[in-house]
């Protein structure tokens, strides 16, 4: 088991890095587009009916910053991962999740840190969602 969650830990930040890095062109208002590699609440691809459940929901308190996945956690269906990186692609922390799990975390921003952070959160099923907020 501590092998497959450390490939998850570095599939999920080198996903992120990858799609902070080579998002495709912009849209309206200068989102980039994710379709097929990241979903977001804007773009939920395929999943458009997963939204609500998949998508982190972000809170900055501070320099606190916490992530919820309002997912059901069972066995055959969970919320893998949570990662919080910063728009540099530094990773602040990432949290992996067992399914009896409730899928929040927590992290500490960098001292000052101003700009924008990528919340992302990982279903076993519905593939990899990510949230950007301003802080």
């Amino acid at each position: 088991m501590t092998d497959r969650r450390d490939f998850l830990k570095t599939s999920a930040a080198a996903a992120t890095i990858l799609a902070l890095g080579t998002a495709g062109t912009s849209v309206a208002a200068d989102r980039p587009v994710y379709s097929g590699i990241v979903y977001t609440s804007e773009n939920p691809g395929q999943w458009a009916k997963k939204v609500a459940s998949h998508a982190p929901q972000v809170t900055v308190d501070g320099d606190r910053v916490t992530i919820v996945t309002r997912h059901p956690m069972s066995a055959a269906h969970y919320i893998v991962r949570h990662t919080l990186v910063l728009a540099d692609g530094t990773v602040v922390g990432g949290t992996t999740f067992s399914p009896t799990d409730k899928p929040e975390s927590s992290y500490t921003l960098p001292a000052g840190y101003k700009g924008r952070v990528y919340a992302t959160s990982f279903c076993n099923k519905h593939d990899f969602w990510l949230t950007e907020t301003a802080v």
